[in-house]
């Protein structure tokens, strides 16, 4: 690069730094806004159940019968309500009085003191399929576990001597919180990337000044750079923010090496500029290109990436679609550096991806710039 192309350069990077640093909007939606999704989804968002209202039904009160119940009284996932009959239970379901019902029969006691089988009653409200599945496996667990225990404690034959040790790789404490807050940082980094940089685009669009840019001797090359680098430095910033919030906020561990970390959130990152810079080649009003942006990367990023929505559980064509989606891949490297480690069978070929796919988003936004104003 010559002297003369040096000098525009950091004429223009000085520029675009003088007018992030003394546009709000900009540092709001780098630093601030990440904050708050944070705050949002590490303290209002859970995919847990937690103190669930429960019913509990037991038509012949008994040792065995209470012994089985106080699994529930001393459970943080249920609230248990008491009930002596199955039709007043029945009705507090169907009122959202309670979510589920635990029903022992006349002769549970009976039954289960002379060694047969002793079925208890589960009725799980399933308006809300997510959590009757979480709530029909919590009282199953809790049905295991009490069987366990009374073998232990009687001498039971093999039939009642269940024993259940349960393993939990990756998030020991099943805390959702642990599994949402890495994927954020992905959706967090795509409005830092694609959303601010087509903004502040088609703002000097509308302001004038991108023409006034284009009457000097800068090339588009340097224009691009420009607009590249600080808007770079910027989301690696919020990302910078947001892991340590993660992490000393949040508690959630960070198993995997900073430095994977850091070298894959700046691969996603030019791959999320690159689609900004692209979108902003087309969209010179900053309603317009807000709307693409969203449309095109925010809300795929949320919704396709498996943030929230397992991938597999997705029909077939849209798993084929979330390929495109770039933040598929951060999301799992985010979820194995955060959870598990450096996981290199996950992080390699995800990181060729999105290599790939900033090469290609870098290259289209090459191709659709032009230095003129039609």
């Amino acid at each position: 690069m010559s002297a003369g192309a040096t000098r525009r350069l950091y004429g223009l990077l000085r520029k675009e730094s003088l007018q992030i640093w003394r546009d709000p909007s900009a540092l709001a939606i780098a630093f601030v806004l990440p904050a708050v999704l944070l705050m949002i989804f590490g303290y209002g968002v859970t995919l847990d159940a937690r103190n669930v209202p429960i019913a509990l039904v037991v038509q012949q009160p008994s040792a065995i019968a209470a012994s089985f119940t106080s699994r529930f009284a001393h459970s943080p996932f249920f609230r248990p309500v008491r009930f002596l009959t199955i039709q007043d239970a029945e009705r507090a379901m169907a009122a959202r009085d309670v979510q589920g019902i635990v029903w022992l029969p006349g002769d549970f006691a009976r039954r289960a003191e002379s060694g047969g089988n002793a079925p208890i009653g589960v009725i799980v409200n399933g308006v809300d399929a997510n959590d009757a599945r979480i709530i029909e496996g919590y009282v199953q667990q809790a049905w295991a576990t009490w069987l366990a225990a009374r073998a232990a404690a009687t001498g039971g034959d093999a039939a009642m001597a269940l024993s259940v040790q349960p393993q939990v790789r990756f998030n020991p404490a099943v805390d959702s919180r642990d599994y949402l807050v890495p994927g954020l940082i992905a959706v967090i980094m795509t409005l830092t990337g694609a959303l601010l940089t087509a903004l502040v685009i088609a703002r000097e669009w509308e302001r004038g000044t991108m023409e006034a840019l284009m009457v000097t001797r800068v090339t588009i090359h340097e224009i691009l750079l420009a607009k590249l680098i600080p808007y770079f430095v910027l989301g690696m910033g919020g990302m910078a923010g947001s892991v340590a919030i993660a992490v000393f906020l949040f508690g959630v561990p960070l198993q995997g090496s900073v430095w994977v970390l850091t070298a894959t959130s700046a691969l996603f990152m030019l791959a999320a500029l690159g689609m900004g810079l692209l979108i902003s080649g087309f969209a010179r009003n900053q309603f317009v290109a807000g709307q693409v942006a969203i449309i095109t990367t925010f809300l795929p990023a949320f919704i396709l990436s498996g943030f929230v929505f397992d991938i597999n559980s997705m029909p077939q064509a849209v798993q084929t679609i979330t390929h495109i989606v770039a933040a598929r891949y951060f999301v799992a490297i985010l979820q194995s550096v955060f959870l598990a480690g450096n996981v290199w069978s996950v992080i390699l070929p995800n990181a060729v991806a999105l290599a790939v796919m900033a090469a290609i988003f870098l290259a289209l936004a090459r191709a659709t710039a032009r230095k003129r104003l039609d």
